[in-house]
């Protein structure tokens, strides 16, 4: 689900750069909107991508996961700082359920039919 999330996200940010991708970076202040927003929705793609088919899967989730810790305190800081910590929270559940998936496959690796496995039993 993490990569079908991921792939899904950049797709959009391409697809609708006004608003996910250069245009809400621009509003929430990121520098070079235009070219930020592409290259993330381009990351995002492709490291959803190889988390699907488990190939380099610990690899692909450090760019990801850096992406999250900017979205969190890039869009949930102001957040807090205006409405509090519970409307935060509430806000920035998909951003952490994201992040604690990506800790995990970080921390796991890929699955049994990924890629990475696959390279790994055809080396023995």
């Amino acid at each position: 689900m993490i990569g079908v999330v991921f792939v899904s996200e950049g797709i959009q940010k391409l697809l609708f750069p006004a608003v996910r991708g250069a245009g809400r970076f621009e509003k929430i202040g990121l520098p070079h909107p235009d070219i930020l927003g592409s290259f993330v929705g381009t990351l995002e793609i492709i490291c959803g991508v190889m988390i699907l088919v488990g190939l380099f899967t610990r690899f692909a989730n450090i760019p990801l996961m850096i992406i999250m810790v900017v979205s969190l305190a890039t869009t949930k800081a102001d957040l807090f700082v205006n409405q509090g910590f519970w409307e935060m929270m509430h806000g920035s559940r998909t951003d952490w359920a994201m992040l604690l998936g990506i800790t995990f496959l970080l921390i796991k690796g890929g699955g049994y039919g990924s890629l990475d496995k696959m390279m790994m039993n055809s080396r023995k």
